[in-house]
């Protein structure tokens, strides 16, 4: 096997709420775009994301009424403080605020307009003790 792409694929009621907040605060751009449906992609490393409105009758019938929920959409990136700040002075609901765990993780959460959690990670030394 041999794996070229990674993409998350999220159900929400709002896709253009969610496409917009990704696109205006984590530098995502649509790539393509449809009825209740909206790819996203970077230029970078990140995984492309796939935002389905929710009842699409493109899912099985079993997915159509689900709702992302639950699941946290993560990225490690560098210069992690200056991140959460740019992302607090734009407006972007930061959820879980910076903290740093033993185990060498600085993390903080935001979320977007349809409750998809989505977390900065940048890693450190761990802290002795």
């Amino acid at each position: 096997m041999n794996i070229t792409t990674t993409t998350v694929s999220l159900n929400v009621e709002d896709v253009a709420a969610s496409s917009e907040f990704f696109t205006t605060h984590l530098g995502f751009r649509e790539s393509v775009a449809a009825e209740g449906f909206v790819s996203l992609v970077r230029d970078d490393a990140a995984a492309d994301i796939v935002l389905l409105s929710r009842g699409t009758e493109v899912l099985p019938p079993e997915q159509r009424g689900q709702h992302a929920s639950g699941v946290i959409v993560a990225f490690t990136v560098t210069g992690i403080a200056a991140e959460q700040e740019r992302l607090r002075r734009e407006g972007a609901a930061i959820t879980m605020p910076l903290r740093t765990e033993p185990w060498g993780e600085r993390l903080f959460q935001l979320t977007d307009p349809n409750g998809i959690v989505v977390q900065l990670v940048e890693w450190v030394a761990p802290s002795e003790g």
